[in-house]
């Protein structure tokens, strides 16, 4: 399976490896957090999973346990379509063709769209599409207008494992759990407070 961190596909080829036995490994799957709402989803990093759904579980337990949150969702990595990634000033969109007919059913697509190097992708919007490269298509008339997008991903809605309505309180803090913020331990007036000690 081929890995959509670009960490990954940039190291040195090692030749033929021998095929897995199945089950003989965990899937990957990808996350992706909101940070704050009215903010888009972006992509967080990848947990490995038997099934969707334990995935969902080891992602919030790896992603969200230090940092406030208001939802987040996995997808399998084999289903978000990627587009080719760009160097320099060209836009990945540039290299995307449509590759469907009108007769296939339209399905809602989530866009992410790599901004800049070395960041995450970003939410961009969703459209209705008949394939994820006429999704992508669509998306480079309502997102991607006037910009330079590096890589652009394409996944089908109803592959995604949301955060339903009843688990948004997952991520409900109590005001006085003051501990689970570290700006709250005032390290450093700690520290300006034991120095100005040590001068005296």
């Amino acid at each position: 399976m081929k890995s959509l961190d670009p960490r990954v596909t940039r190291l040195p080829q090692v030749g033929e490896v021998e095929a897995k036995r199945p089950l003989d490994q965990f899937g990957t799957f990808e996350v992706f957090v909101q940070p704050k709402e009215g903010k888009p989803f972006q992509h967080e990093g990848c947990v490995h999973s038997p099934n969707l759904e334990m995935a969902y579980v080891l992602a919030k337990e790896t992603f969200t346990r230090r940092f406030t949150c208001t939802s987040v969702y996995v997808v399998d990595t084999r289903d978000v379509f990627v587009s080719p990634t760009t160097e320099g000033n060209q836009s990945a969109y540039e290299l995307i063709q449509a590759n469907s007919t009108p007769s296939q059913k339209k399905r809602a697509f989530e866009i992410y769209q790599l901004a800049k190097r070395g960041k995450q992708h970003l939410n961009a919007g969703s459209v209705e599409a008949s394939s994820p490269e006429e999704a992508m298509v669509m998306a480079k008339d309502l997102f991607g207008a006037g910009k330079t997008v590096y890589n652009v991903w394409a996944i089908e809605k109803n592959k995604i494992r949301f955060t339903s309505e009843e688990e948004q309180d997952l991520w409900t803090t109590l005001p006085e759990k003051k501990f689970r913020d570290a700006s709250d331990y005032k390290g450093g007036d700690k520290l300006k407070d034991f120095l100005e000690r040590q001068k005296n």
